[in-house]
């Protein structure tokens, strides 16, 4: 089944006080996950890649991470191409402060 017409995009208002929610909710926890453009991209490189999905995983040792698959127009993972996983992990790398990681 393709994924229905949707706008993903959200104001930094309302995107400030869902990390900050996230925040409250584990304060312990990891804050957020990056990745290379230049890796992203290649997933998203993909002739047939519509999309992106982020999966919910567990590393070896039991650590909650990402892995990042494409999608394509039958909303099927793409796992033929480039997957990525093994995110930096916030903390540390955090970046400068916003109003997304506090």
């Amino acid at each position: 089944m393709a994924l229905p017409s949707r706008n993903h995009r959200i104001a930094l208002t309302e995107a400030a006080e869902y990390t900050r929610r996230h925040r409250e909710h584990d304060p312990k926890g990891t804050k957020s996950y990056a990745f290379h453009k230049d890796q992203v991209l290649e997933l998203l490189g993909h002739p047939r890649c519509v999309g992106l999905r982020v999966h919910h995983a567990r590393a070896k040792d039991g650590t909650a991470t990402v892995l990042l698959s494409g999608i394509d127009a039958a909303d099927t993972d793409l796992v033929d191409g480039t997957m990525l996983q093994n995110p930096f992990l916030c903390p540390p790398f955090c970046g400068g402060g916003t109003a997304l990681n506090g």
